[in-house]
């Protein structure tokens, strides 16, 4: 009866298999980089009294809203192999473009949509010559980065405006009721379940993998990994843009630097939450927990008045560690399976 018992399929295999399974998650980058992140917040609160507050928590928040925004879409970019460094410069290119319209008598109700659709075709842009004619993504968005951002000095120049309707910019700073949690929390949750189901449970996000793992063999598939190179860039865009309509709004000025610098962080947090670099590989909830980690990580040094240049040199060897650290490991892992193998011959 036992012998029987363990002969069959459903026997004791399963428990193994979700043993082994259980021991690769805990020993995934996305579970180190949760730790990692539970551990500063932790670390930073016992430390400033200030940082555990109600008051710093909506800061928080507002703060990586615009990271947290824009690494939805990058992340699905990475994952294809490609990158797009423009995001920044088509955030304050659609501010840019909010402060003229605001300026010459449109409504913000006008506006929104107008600025979302031109980060859209923005990102059309940097799609048609990326999936389209098949340039490189790096030199193409760093043209485009220094391109929408010329394009919103000349819209604004040096002036900045910042008489937008109160009921908006108070709903972007505001929060929920009597509680500490801001407004923008919930399209922010609802965004990243929506990013985070389409890549992990549809035959688009397996797509999306495919690509990035094999451009050839995925063609070879019968999937348009060009298709959705360019409808990535578009959504990056959009979101890009709307990244920009709140940015204006929560600190009540449209000006064309605004969030100049921003693409380091976006691109430091997708890659310090285990999206490879070369794509095929990565998941949201890595990246999601890596820019809660970035922007607590700023937010600390600062209740500690660090300079801002001190934060862009912590997010850039951040961003070195990120593309480091993965592939050091691999190397090391690699290795050790190699001489496995020898000792079994």
């Amino acid at each position: 009866m036992s012998s029987d018992l363990a002969t069959r399929p459903d026997a004791p295999a399963p428990t193994v298999q979700q043993g082994s399974r259980i021991r690769e998650l805990l020993a995934s980058w996305d579970t180190a980089v949760i730790f990692l992140t539970i551990v500063v917040v932790l670390g930073a609160s016992v430390m400033n009294p200030d940082f555990g507050s109600a008051t710093n928590f909506t800061f928080l928040v507002l703060d990586l809203a615009p990271i947290f925004l824009i690494a939805l879409p990058m992340t699905l970019i990475i994952v294809t192999g490609e990158i797009d460094l423009s995001v920044a410069s088509t955030l304050g290119l659609s501010g840019g473009a909010m402060g003229w319209m605001w300026n010459n008598g449109f409504t913000i109700e006008a506006i929104v949509p107008m600025c979302i659709l031109l980060g859209a075709l923005l990102g059309a842009l940097n799609g048609f010559l990326v999936a389209t004619l098949g340039l490189p993504s790096l030199a193409v968005t760093i043209g485009t980065l220094a391109l929408f951002r010329g394009l919103a000095f000349v819209l604004l120049g040096d002036t900045a405006v910042s008489n937008f309707p109160r009921a908006y910019t108070s709903w972007v700073t505001g929060t929920l009721g009597d509680s500490s949690v801001p407004n923008l929390a919930v399209p922010l949750v609802i965004l990243a379940v929506v990013f985070g189901a389409v890549l992990q449970f549809t035959s688009l996000g397996r797509n999306i993998y495919a690509t990035g793992a094999s451009a050839t063999a995925a063609k070879f598939a019968g999937i348009n990994g060009n298709r959705i190179k360019f409808w990535l860039y578009v959504v990056a865009g959009a979101v890009a843009a709307l990244a920009g309509v709140l940015w204006s709004l929560r600190y009540s000025s449209a000006r064309a630097d605004n969030g100049a610098g921003l693409e380091l962080s976006v691109v430091a947090a997708v890659l310090l939450g285990g999206v490879s670099i070369f794509g095929g590989k990565g998941r949201l909830v890595g990246v999601l927990a890596a820019v809660v980690l970035l922007a607590a990580l700023q937010n600390a040094l600062r209740l500690e008045d660090i300079s801002n240049e001190a934060l862009t040199v912590v997010t850039g060897v951040l961003l070195i560690v990120a593309v480091l650290l993965p592939n050091l490991i691999k190397a090391v892992r690699t290795s050790s399976d190699r001489r496995k193998a020898v000792a079994r011959l």
